[in-house]
């Protein structure tokens, strides 16, 4: 009977979906379909190995259980790398995929009436978040973009480990009975880590220089104060060139820099915070540049100085600067235009002489003193 239902039901889809929950070491799959009523129901599930083999092995799951003429589409969250291997092993095989925003699917799972998050449980969610949604087809990243992405990082981790390595030459000067041996194998590799960054940097222009594109793109972003090359490289390599991006919102969202509040009545309120729950590399790239603009600009100057008169968080009023200069980056990428100094007066003068006309329309008096001197 359950065999006879199914082949119904089978031959009355309109979709297919395959969601992935992607971790390190593992993929949890679920699978799903839509009928021509809406009906959504996911009906399959099972691990795999994220490597090579496991890969293989879930196409021919997936094959073995869905119908091969209707409407099949692989949906994934972009989970830092873990989900790289696996969505460019499905585009080389022509399979749709969708790869969405972290937020989009926790949101998604709020409305939900599931009460535990497992990775069996997220699966479906996302397998029932790409049958509900009208969703993007992935395309792999630029290689330019890759490559920056993998450099800048790298140059992060080195900078990382120089400051370690300096605050260990600082506690060995400072000892009582320094080794010298042991003060020179430090500062022997600062002064390594130091030529690879400088190499890195090195790389990066020369990337920039050779590819038009970016150069256009890095010469705009530039124009902002307070960002520079590097930051400019990192914002486009971290969003694949704002691939993934639709809008500031996502944007802020996917950076982590959204601002979260939980307030329920008079019991429960709790101060807001940015969320952190996305990419790492982007907030971090824009911090220095944030203090910059804090420091050069009047119109981050202004934002940073309202902020904290009216809370007195200094570090509260830092991260929103940071998150206007991103969405700002953002709005120069798509526009093409460069960053104007003037635009706050310019846009001020703008809504004055709204107002002025405005005001003039629909004040009968001033129309009659008007008609009156013609």
């Amino acid at each position: 009977m359950e065999i006879l239902k199914t082949t119904i039901m089978l031959k009355k889809l309109l979709k297919q979906v395959v969601g992935i929950d992607v971790a390190q070491k593992e993929i949890d799959v679920s699978l799903g379909w839509m009928n021509q009523e809406a009906n959504t129901e996911v009906y399959a599930y099972k691990t795999f190995n994220n490597n090579e083999k496991g890969f293989a092995a879930l196409i021919l799951w997936v094959k073995k259980h869905t119908q091969a003429d209707v409407q099949l589409r692989f949906v994934m969250e972009a989970t830092g790398v873990y989900h790289e291997a696996l969505a460019y092993h499905l585009s080389t095989k022509a399979y749709a995929v969708s790869i969405v925003m972290p937020n989009k699917i926790t949101n998604f799972f709020r409305t939900l009436e599931v009460k535990t998050i497992t990775d069996k449980t997220m699966s479906e969610a996302i397998t029932l978040f790409g049958l509900e949604k009208k969703l993007d087809n992935w395309t792999p990243p630029k290689k330019v973009y890759r490559e920056l992405r993998q450099i800048t990082r790298e140059r992060d981790q080195l900078i990382q480990e120089r400051s370690m390595n300096k605050n260990q030459l600082h506690a060995e000067q400072t000892e009582a009975y320094p080794n010298e041996k042991t003060i020179k194998r430090v500062m022997a590799r600062i002064i390594m880590l130091n030529k690879q960054i400088k190499e890195i940097i090195t790389e990066i222009v020369e990337i920039n220089k050779n590819d038009s594109q970016v150069a256009q793109a890095t010469k705009l972003i530039t124009t902002i104060p307070g960002v520079g090359l590097l930051t400019a490289v990192t914002v486009l390599a971290e969003t694949d060139g704002f691939s993934l991006i639709h809008n500031k919102r996502q944007l802020t969202s996917y950076a982590g820099l959204d601002v979260k509040e939980k307030e329920s009545g008079t019991s429960v309120k709790c101060k807001p915070h940015i969320s952190k729950r996305g990419n790492k590399h982007l907030r971090k790239a824009m911090h220095l540049p944030a203090l910059a603009a804090i420091r050069h600009t009047e119109r981050y100057k202004a934002t940073f100085t309202t902020i904290v008169s009216k809370t007195g968080i200094k570090m509260k009023a830092t991260v929103a600067v940071q998150r206007k200069l991103l969405e700002m980056i953002y709005t120069i990428y798509t526009t093409k235009k460069p960053f104007d100094t003037e635009y706050l007066q310019k846009e001020t003068k703008r809504k004055q002489d709204m107002k002025e006309a405005k005001k003039i329309e629909n004040s009968p008096k001033e129309l009659l003193s008007i008609q009156a001197d013609i």
